[in-house]
């Protein structure tokens, strides 16, 4: 869990060290992943073959999702801070909450619900200290909060997806839909895909190792061995971490209004977390007594 959470922490640096755009940092830094998965998806040829037509819709919606994401949230990090756009992105729990809700009308302990508006409310804290930077980082906080909303709809369409078939083949196949929607942007957008120094080249290769593989990829392996619950506390782990590299690599620094959103969001992301591990007991010791 420490390895995953410093791991992922190190995706915003990288990111800030690139002068590539976001659309092509997120393309190789997704191609390269998929490279490094594919000698080891032999297995799943057969689960693959009996995917419908419907799945495979829906994986490249998932895909194009997380396409989104990525170019939202990457771009984000060129005009906000490492702390206040991580910040944000650690409300995807919150999203995925809403999202549930309205989609699958999945019901919330009024606990998590105090969490959200705890949270929320350092949202705005957040962006109200931005605004006294610069409206640049403002822009940067609203992408920031679409880059999460689409990796929400991503996580909920996988959520209904992985029931049905390998988690690691589901990977595998949104990552390379992800990789063909920013090709199709790149090209229609002009993007260069080649004229690129060394440095960047390196940098896409260390998106792809350290924060996708020794970062999201390990958190799905944890999921053997620890409940869904512990794994999703790297979300609460992310921001910090980022901060903490940010300010020592890149000498980045928060105003009194932006670190005092940090720690709502923080404390309102616990509280979610705690209120949703409650009901997650509360449902399994109810299954335990009808059996």
């Amino acid at each position: 869990m420490i390895i995953g959470i410093v791991a992922v922490s190190f995706s915003s640096i990288f990111i800030k060290w690139s002068a590539a755009p976001a659309s092509v940092q997120g393309m190789y830094r997704l191609l390269f992943t998929s490279l490094l998965m594919l000698p080891f998806a032999r297995p799943y040829s057969g689960a693959a073959f009996a995917l419908r037509k419907k799945d495979w819709f829906m994986l490249g919606l998932s895909g194009t999702m997380l396409a989104l994401h990525f170019l939202l949230w990457m771009g984000s990090l060129k005009y906000t801070s490492v702390a206040s756009s991580t910040m944000i992105m650690a409300l995807e729990p919150v999203f995925i909450m809403l999202g549930a809700y309205f989609l699958y009308k999945e019901r919330t302990a009024l606990s998590a619900l105090l969490g959200m508006a705890i949270a929320i409310g350092g949202v705005l804290f957040i962006g109200w200290g931005d605004v006294g930077v610069s409206a640049d980082n403002l822009k940067g906080d609203l992408l920031s909060i679409g880059g999460t909303a689409a990796v929400a709809v991503h996580m909920l369409i996988g959520q209904k997806l992985v029931v049905r078939m390998p988690s690691y083949l589901y990977s595998l196949i949104v990552f390379l839909s992800a990789v063909i929607v920013f090709a199709v942007y790149n090209f229609f957008m002009g993007v260069p895909f080649f004229n690129y120094p060394a440095r960047d080249w390196g940098i896409f290769v260390l998106l792809a190792v350290v924060p996708t593989v020794f970062g999201h990829i390990l958190f799905n392996w944890l999921l053997q061995y620890v409940s869904a619950t512990t794994v999703s506390m790297n979300i609460l782990g992310e921001p910090v971490g980022a901060s903490i590299l940010a300010y020592l690599l890149l000498g980045e620094q928060l105003s009194a209004l932006q670190w005092a959103g940090g720690v709502l969001v923080m404390f309102g992301l616990a509280v979610y977390l705690y209120g949703g591990r409650k009901k997650a007991a509360k449902a399994s010791a109810t299954l335990q007594n009808v059996s």
